[in-house]
Order: structure tokens, then sequence, then C-alpha cells
């Protein structure tokens, strides 16, 4: 099968859209087809090694198609894809059976233009909360979030599938009028994310007062609300470490100045740091997914999350951590507090989520694409829609009334 991904972001960006869509195309390489991605230009000097699948003669290298970008004004760290006829001529000549749209708003409204003009099916991935993130940045108090909503709609209305990470994605898609959108989740690495990498010697270098040590992973931007940790950083016997960098870094660093801030970290480095923490919070309300919940259970540490969003697939309340209001502060300092007084909780909520989420591999997610891809495909060309293979193995812990993965959801 031949793949055009378009993209908004793309290592060596570092997001949760350019990961899913870097072992996206990695698992189609393994699986014998023939992924193209294309993406946003990162700024200028940044290096961008080839990514190169496999091992001796069968190893694959990944192409991929930079279209020149701008940074996004206030937000350097976002590429903007300027137009370009390389886009075009890149998905044609690719000849692809299949247009893959990951997080669709530029440059993915342009791939699905470029795929409606070849006659190729587009598979639309939502994966980020734009209009929430318009909300958070307060553009044009409130216009901003219906704009953004009323351009989400109009690509996804296009595609012949939307794929959504989690059950409160897929009814926010449905409640703003998205049709034909099924369950599609994000798969975790349970050998790189491991107990095992715990590192004692660097507890004591980060909480040296023997402090429980509460952690939070991700971007440092406003709609992220690491601020709702403030209350935390300030709890007897509690040491926050902050792991990440972006917009807000300042004005986090001058509010909690008792937290330890680390800044990007990648790879083993950041494997370690996640089995490290005694606790991980994650305080976006803005999340679809939240693959830093994941990996900090798959790392058998006890998580602390918004009930909003993603986090409610993720997190069984009382079972593997603790979901708290959204945007209070009060509340995660209580959880916080809760779990930092309570070793054999914390323990017991690790050893629960480690479980939960072992099954969830990127080969398993990997395959249930391809069984949608499948499916979209059959349907195009008029073929019965071939029987789906069993995915529960890589459906999240959903609420009662989530619907089976590769079950369309009602409008």
């Amino acid at each position: 099968m031949r793949v055009v991904i378009v993209t908004e972001s793309f290592p060596p960006e570092v997001n949760g859209v350019a990961h899913s869509v870097l072992r996206t195309a990695e698992h189609l390489v393994r699986r014998g087809h023939q992924p193209l991605v294309v993406t946003p230009a990162p700024a200028r000097g940044a290096d961008c090694p080839p990514h190169t699948f496999g091992a001796g003669p069968s190893s694959a290298e990944l192409p991929v198609v930079r279209i020149p970008s701008v940074p996004l004004p206030g937000y350097p760290q976002v590429r903007i894809a300027l137009p370009s006829r390389r886009l075009n001529a890149t998905v044609a000549g690719h000849r692809p059976d299949l247009v893959h749209l990951a997080s669709p708003f530029v440059l993915g409204a342009r791939g699905m233009q470029a795929a409606a003009r070849l006659g190729v099916p587009a598979v639309a991935v939502y994966q980020t909360d734009l209009a929430g993130y318009a909300h958070a940045y307060r553009a044009g108090r409130g216009i901003g979030e219906a704009a953004a909503w009323h351009r989400i709609r109009g690509i996804h209305r296009a595609a012949v599938r939307t794929l959504a990470p989690s059950t409160p994605a897929a009814q926010d898609l449905t409640a703003h009028g998205v049709p034909r959108v099924r369950l599609w989740p994000r798969g975790v690495d349970s050998a790189r994310f491991h107990p095992r990498h715990r590192d004692e010697a660097l507890h004591r270098a980060l909480a040296p007062g023997g402090e429980v040590l509460v952690g939070y992973v991700g971007r440092l931007a406003p709609e992220k609300r690491v601020d709702l940790l403030a209350a935390a950083s300030a709890l007897p016997g509690v040491r926050v470490v902050v792991i990440g960098d972006g917009p807000s870094a300042a004005g986090l660093k001058a509010s909690m100045p008792g937290a330890v801030f680390l800044g990007r970290r990648t790879g083993e480095e950041l494997a370690r740091c996640f089995a490290t923490l005694d606790v991980f919070v994650h305080t976006g309300p803005l999340e679809t997914f939240c693959q830093t919940i994941q990996e900090a259970m798959a790392s058998g540490v006890p998580v602390v999350g918004p009930a909003a969003g993603g986090p409610l697939d993720l997190v069984a309340h009382h079972r593997t951590g603790l979901l708290v209001p959204p945007r209070d502060g009060a509340a995660v300092a209580r959880a916080v507090r809760d779990l930092a007084a309570d070793p054999a909780l914390r323990a017991a909520y690790g050893r629960a989520g480690r479980a939960e989420v072992t099954g969830r591999s990127w080969e398993a997610v990997g395959d249930a694409l391809l069984q949608h891809y499948a499916e979209v495909l059959a349907e195009h060309r008029g073929l019965a829609v071939p029987v789906a293979a069993d995915a529960s193995r890589v459906a999240p812990a959903a609420p009662a009334a989530a619907a089976p993965l590769g079950e369309e959801l009602p409008a």
C-alpha cells in the first residue's frame, strides 16, 4: 500500500503528533507498505537525520518532504507551512492509495485538497484540540474557538473517516457535526518506559531531602496549565520536577521557585526520569489523549490527571491514579498530598497502571490503523468491507458509554 502522511508536525519537533506519526510510519514500513511523510520544515539549522527502520539489507529509509514554513507568532516552536506547489507534486508523484492527514489544520487542509484532486480517499486523524487552544490563548474572546471548529468541521467532513484517540474526543467531534468518527487510540513502548529504569541516585539528586518526587512532562505552554502545580510545589515533603520547554518556562520558574526545571529530555534519559518519579501529574485540560499519562503508567508511576478529555479513558480513578476537576490547582494539591502520604497506595496504583497499558503496543495500534485503511479502501473501491480483527487489546480503559474500537459513534 502506498500512503502519503501529511502532518502538521514531525521530528525533530517533540510533541504527541510528531511522535505518533513517526511510529505510524515505522509500522507501515515494517509491514511492507510504502509511506511518504510531508511536513512543515523546521527552523533553519535544525538537525533532521534520516529515519531508517529495520536492520541489515532489509532496512528501509522513510522519505520525508519538508515544505517551507514560518514560526507561529508567539509560539515559535510551532511551524506553519507556507503555500507551496511542492505539496501537490509530492502527493501526485507518490501515487498513493490513501492519504493520511495527521492533526490536519493548515498543511493538512491542503493535503485534503490534493487527495480530492487525485480522487484518493483521505483519513483524518484528530489529535489536537485546536478549538480549545484558541480559547486558551483568548483568540478573539471566543470568536477564535468558533472559527477553529468551523475549520475542523470543514476538513474532517471531507475525509472518508476521522479517527479520534479517545471516547471524549470522539464525542466532541460528533457533537460539533463531524461525521464518520471512529476510535483509534495511541500505543506506548512498555519496554522503554518501564519501572526497572528507576534511578535512586537521580532521585536523591532531585530530592536531596528525601521528598516525594512529583513530576510533569510536556510542553510548557498556556494550554497545559502547568501553573496549577504551584500549590502542590509548596507542600511540605514534596519536590516538583518539570520536564519540558516552551513559552511559559520563564513565568513558571518565577511562580514555582522550589521546583526543579530539567528542560527537554528524550529517549532513554526521559524513560529514566519517568520511572524515577513517585507521582506523575498532568494538568492540561485540553488533551485529546495524553501520551505522557500512558508513559507514566508504563513506568509504574501513579497518575494525577484532569477529569476531562483523553485522561478519562486512561486513568481509572482510585485504581491507577486520581482524577481531579480540571483547572483546579487546589484539587491537584490535595491529590498530590494524599498520594505523598501513602507509599503503599502509590505502589498499588503504579502496579495497576503498568498492568493496564502493557497490551497497548505500537504494533497492535498500528495493525488497528491498517484495518481502518483496509475498510476505507474497500469502501472506496465498492468492495465488501473486510471483517475487522479483534482490536479490543488496544482499546483504552473507557467509560461505560464508550464505543468499542472500530465502532462508529452516533452523530
